[in-house]
C-alpha cells in the first residue's frame, strides 16, 4: 500500500536529511542564485509550487543537508512535477566540494524509493546529458536502466525497485 503524501516530509539517510524548502526559503534562494539557468529553474519550481500547492513537494527544491552538524548543505534536488501518467522525473546537483564521495548516489537512490511509495506516483525517472558521465554513474548505482528514450537533455533512465 503506497503512503499518504506528507505536507513537509523529511528522508534521512546514513549521512544526509533531505528536506523540502518552504516558499520563503525557495524565494531566497531565487534571489541569491548567481548562475542564469539555474536561477530560471528554481523560479519554474517556486512558480510550479504557487500553482500546486497541494502537490508543492513535486515541483519544491528539496535541500540535501548533512547530519553530522545539521548545517551543511552538500546540495539539491527536486521532482519535475507529478505527471498525470504518475511519472515523476528527478533532477540533482551537487557543490564541487562535495563531488566524488557518494552523497549524490545515496540521496538520489533515498528519494527514488521514497517517491516510488508516494500515491499517485506509478514511476520515476531521470534524464541526463550524454557526456556526463558521472551523472550517468549515479543513476546507474541509484538503480536506475536506461528506457530507450532521449529527452531534451539526453537519455532517459526509468527507477526499478
Amino acid at each position: 500500500m503506497k503512503k499518504q503524501l506528507q505536507t513537509q516530509p523529511t528522508v534521512k539517510t546514513p549521512r544526509l536529511t533531505i528536506y523540502p524548502l518552504s516558499d520563503p526559503e525557495m524565494q531566497t534562494l531565487i534571489q541569491t542564485e548567481q548562475d542564469p539557468e539555474m536561477k530560471q529553474a528554481y523560479t519554474e519550481m517556486y512558480e510550479g509550487c504557487k500553482q500546486n500547492p497541494d502537490k508543492r513537494i513535486w515541483n519544491a527544491v528539496w535541500n540535501m543537508q548533512l547530519n553530522e552538524d545539521m548545517k551543511t548543505i552538500v546540495g539539491d534536488l527536486s521532482f519535475k512535477g507529478l505527471s498525470s501518467d504518475g511519472s515523476v522525473e528527478i533532477g540533482y546537483g551537487i557543490k564541487k566540494e562535495f563531488e566524488g564521495q557518494g552523497y549524490m548516489t545515496e540521496a538520489v537512490t533515498a528519494m527514488a524509493k521514497w517517491a516510488s511509495e508516494q500515491d499517485g506516483v506509478k514511476h520515476v525517472e531521470a534524464e541526463t546529458e550524454v557526456e556526463n558521465k558521472a551523472s550517468k554513474r549515479v543513476l546507474e548505482k541509484a538503480g536506475f536502466h536506461p528506457n530507450g528514450v532521449m529527452g531534451a537533455e539526453g537519455p532517459r533512465f526509468e527507477w526499478k525497485k
